[in-house]
């Protein structure tokens, strides 16, 4: 039988908790209970009236147990004053033998003063199927687990998707939702501190479920009249906590003045220099707190100047000053000789890396074919520091499963994108090498051109053109976007897009095999920008990540399943066999995007569908999909043109991938249907109709004839 987690919390977590703000008398309020069991609750916090700042941080102390009373009576499980935070109980959610999504409110803190923890939170869900948090109705992360093999281990070591899923918290929340879907047995989501969950919920082989409720950190926040009310005089500080990509909320904390000095900063007269301080100081002894590896606070106390004055004290004063110049001399030769091996050990270490990662590989294959000379260009390390700030987070355009990518600017002042991966195989230097050459030589102008490497650091890091437009996502989906995309634009992304895909698939050296073609620039781990759009709004592939090279004559290439959810091929999923095929599902993906400029995946606005994609094959199979186009673009275009394209996305999203089109077909098609629509004139009649989303509206639409097919309406 599991232990209660509320002991393995007290073991693990608030251990921590309770070194970080060491008991002292003067805690709580005068006159106020300090402890409710053996947990200390220190000011602003407090048990009986006028012990608290505000009601937010009344304390209701029942048999020995404390409970928040303004958080529904919430499990207080410890309380950190230096990092502002409270580990609370809250409920688990969970769904059995269900195949539909559910949606579940765990908390909602409303306007206290209270968020969940975006650094100590991790959202996990265990068992088989697939969770996501949303917040204010949009998904913000997901988690999705496979069970093909029940009998596996559920442990913590091996939470990497079977079983097992942990996603990190993008930003403090005020309230979430859990959405549930499993139709396997049973699965448990929740937000949970990520310490207790490594040491405490999985210390077992498997988690067998007992525990109805899961440790949570909470960050709570202080305005500046709370300040005021607690008569914080000691060292404060200011910090922003962002809740979502345009909201934040500013809070301020209070702290001891020096290391020396312990107890409640929140309280007048709370920091007092510590008691073994105030008897080393008294011996004429200096205090020192050393911090071990370990994370161990020890105490010394250093008496190497003495606790007396002797009549010799001018000599001693000379000595002291004499030894002084000579400790800065050996200090400033010491730092020289530092930075002189230093240099050394750089330049072995960097020369190092550039052997493991087949630097020597890509001269040899220089040397034997001129035409690889200057196509890719050997960037050095401190070239890309200076590029990008030294990898300056303001420098950060995208963030996702592959890497990370900088904007940075070259010494002759071009701009680049700098993209340094997450990982490298460091057993196959010579594979990663000749996917860099193939790539370099890459030339279509709707290609990401690929400048060059760096191959002196640990990791390899990519150079490639920067382009200054933006992400299709950005253009189609941005909520504050008021430009619309006209229907040729559209279609000439599309165009585009299913050239460079043929050119890869069939005019370069070796079929290339992209693997995650999206318009989306979020794929629920990161950001990765896999469309975008030049200053002319000219498409261009970008994100090499995941591409494959196939060997001429082979028809798929087995791997591990990887992809973005709403883009990836039903079968490759299932067969985990990547063909040519794979890749035109997920353009059809990116063409029913453009159609109806909706997300590829949204809860909120497709009924019982999860996917856009499903939303859309079930609005063609019931002839309504014009319906569910983008009304602008339909206003604007013509039914037949439309009823092409749409046709053509039906074809290319086939479940069998032998039934759909090669890109090179998909590229002739699309050209034909923008030629049709660029020369022919659309003669379109409006009429007023009225719908009802919340409420009534008026919408012009068009008003068609005779359908040409019975599948479209």
């Amino acid at each position: 039988m599991m232990l209660p987690h509320n002991l393995y919390v007290l073991i693990f977590f608030i251990s921590s908790i309770t070194a970080a703000t060491d008991v002292v008398p003067g805690f709580a309020k005068p006159g106020c209970n300090e402890t409710c069991g053996n947990l200390t609750i220190p000011y602003p916090f407090g048990i009986g009236p006028n012990c608290f700042l505000n009601r937010w941080y009344a304390v209701d102390c029942v048999s020995s147990k404390p409970y928040l009373s303004s958080l529904k009576h919430l499990p207080l499980l410890g309380i950190d004053l230096s990092e502002q935070m409270v580990l609370v109980n809250v409920s688990l959610s969970s769904k059995c033998q269900a195949s539909v999504w559910n949606s579940t409110q765990i908390v909602n803190l409303g306007d206290s003063p209270f968020l969940f923890s975006m650094m100590h939170n991790k959202f996990t869900i265990q068992g088989c199927g697939t969770a996501a948090i949303s917040s204010h109705g949009n998904d913000i992360t997901w988690c999705s687990t496979l069970c093909s093999q029940p009998s596996m281990s559920s442990r913590i070591d091996n939470c990497y998707g079977i079983h097992c899923c942990r996603a990190k918290v993008p930003y403090y929340l005020e309230a979430f939702s859990v959405n549930v879907s499993s139709n396997k047995s049973c699965l448990s989501a929740f937000l949970v501190a990520d310490n207790s969950y490594v040491h405490d919920l999985f210390s077992r082989q498997s988690y067998d479920g007992d525990v109805s409720s899961i440790p949570t950190v909470l960050r709570w926040t202080l305005t500046n009249n709370d300040y005021s009310k607690a008569s914080c005089n000691y060292s404060f500080s200011t910090h922003e906590l962002h809740m979502s990509e345009n909201t934040s909320v500013h809070t301020g904390k209070c702290s001891c003045r020096s290391e020396i000095e312990e107890g409640n900063p929140y309280l007048s007269g709370g920091c007092k220099v510590t008691e073994e301080c105030t008897k080393c100081m008294e011996t004429s002894g200096s205090c020192v707190y050393k911090v071990s590896y370990s994370g161990v606070r020890n105490f010394v106390c250093d008496h190497q100047f003495g606790h007396s004055r002797s009549k010799s004290s001018s000599l001693a004063i000379f000595l002291g000053v004499g030894i002084s110049i000579l400790a800065l001399i050996l200090t400033a030769l010491g730092f020289t000789f530092y930075k002189i091996i230093q240099r050394a050990k750089d330049k072995r270490r960097k020369k190092r890396f550039f052997e493991r990662n087949g630097g020597l590989l890509l001269q040899q294959q220089e040397a034997c074919n001129g035409d690889l000379v200057d196509k890719t260009k050997l960037f050095t390390s401190e070239e890309l520091e200076k590029a990008t700030n030294y990898f300056n987070e303001n420098r950060i355009i995208g963030c996702g499963g592959q890497g990370i990518v900088y904007k940075g600017m070259l010494a002759d002042g071009s701009v680049v994108a700098v993209k340094k991966p997450k990982s490298f195989d460091q057993s196959q230097p010579e594979q990663f090498i000749n996917e860099m050459v193939i790539i370099s030589q890459i030339n279509h102008r709707n290609v990401v051109k690929l400048l060059g490497c760096c191959l002196e650091t640990d990791v390899p890091i990519l150079v490639s053109e920067f382009i200054s437009n933006g992400t299709l996502y950005e253009h189609i989906h941005h909520e504050t976007t008021e430009i619309f995309i006209p229907l040729n634009i559209r279609l000439q992304i599309a165009t585009e897009v299913a050239g460079a895909l043929s050119y890869l698939h069939s005019a370069t050296s070796i079929p290339i095999y992209h693997r995650d073609i999206k318009s989306t620039n979020v794929d629920f781990g990161g950001v990765t920008t896999n469309i975008l759009l030049d200053e002319k709004s000219r498409a261009k592939i970008s994100d090499f990540g995941t591409l494959r090279f196939i060997s001429i004559g082979q028809t798929h290439l087995t791997t591990i399943v990887k992809g973005t959810f709403g883009y990836l091929d039903p079968e490759y999923f299932q067969t985990s066999q990547f063909t040519e095929k794979s890749d035109v599902y997920s353009f059809g993906v990116v063409l029913v995007e453009l159609l109806t400029g909706e997300k590829p995946i949204c809860l909120s606005r497709f009924g019982g569908n999860i996917t856009l994609v499903a939303h859309f094959m079930s609005a063609f199979e019931e002839g309504r999909v014009m319906s569910i186009l983008d009304v602008k673009m339909v206003k604007e275009g013509g039914r037949d043109v439309l009823i092409k394209v749409v046709d053509l996305a039906i074809r290319c999203l086939n479940l069998c991938g032998k039934n759909r089109p090669t890109m090179r077909e998909v590229v002739l098609k699309l050209e034909a249907i923008r030629m049709s629509h660029l020369s022919s004139g659309v003669n379109l009649d409006f009429e007023k109709v009225k719908y009802n989303d919340e409420k009534e509206e008026e919408l012009l639409m068009l008003s068609y004839g005779e359908s040409t097919s019975s599948s479209i309406m």
